[in-house]
């Protein structure tokens, strides 16, 4: 689906900021996957091993005209019809955005987690369910802070069944992916020893 500017900026709370008027369909966060420019929102991730804000001068000469960023950075005053939203915190950005798309669509949606398997019982739904509806899915195994708001923003009008996969490895990080892909239906896979070393004990 598409999005102006304007309905991006509204979604995030930065209205005062005069912007382009571009539309916009897609999200990105890695500079590897861009396909159409002209169509593109990058969100610049700092991570422990990376930071998106390296990429945003590349990404400008190949076409792309809207970003959002943490930083104010000084190349930024020789860009010309480009759109740079500044937030606090890009991924908490691109969830809200997910999120307000999610709340577009009343269809079941189905919620897959658990330590292990989530991606098998995905495809497995998914191949046991096609015959009957149009299934919008994650792809591959995008089921973490960034990919589920990416695998959600792929809901399209015609979606009559969504699979979204959804995994954890720290405190507090289901409540964020639950506002975003808000299941009708949940599945645990099991619930063991994979990727708990950041929890005190198997009941948290």
């Amino acid at each position: 689906m598409e999005y102006s500017i304007k309905d991006i900026t509204t979604i995030l709370d930065c209205n005062e900021v005069p912007f382009e008027e571009l539309n916009v369909s897609l999200l990105l966060t890695d500079s590897r996957s861009l396909k159409s420019p002209a169509e593109t929102l990058f969100f610049a991730i700092k991570s422990k091993s990376n930071d998106g804000h390296r990429f945003i001068e590349e990404l400008y000469k190949r076409g792309v005209r809207n970003f959002v960023t943490e930083q104010n950075l000084p190349i930024f005053s020789t860009f010309k019809g480009v759109n740079i939203i500044k937030v606090a915190n890009s991924v908490k950005a691109m969830q809200k955005i997910a999120a307000s798309h999610r709340k577009k669509f009343k269809i079941p949606v189905i919620g897959v987690t658990g330590s292990n398997g989530k991606t098998i019982v995905k495809e497995w739904l998914n191949q046991l369910l096609q015959p009957d509806f149009f299934i919008t899915r994650s792809p591959r195994s995008y089921n973490s802070q960034i990919g589920v708001p990416l695998s959600v923003w792929g809901l399209e009008q015609r979606t009559t069944l969504a699979i979204f996969e959804a995994g954890i490895s720290q405190p507090g990080e289901m409540t964020k992916l639950e506002k975003i892909i808000r299941p009708t239906i949940g599945i645990f896979t099991n619930i063991g020893e994979a990727h708990q070393e950041n929890f005190v004990s198997m009941k948290e």
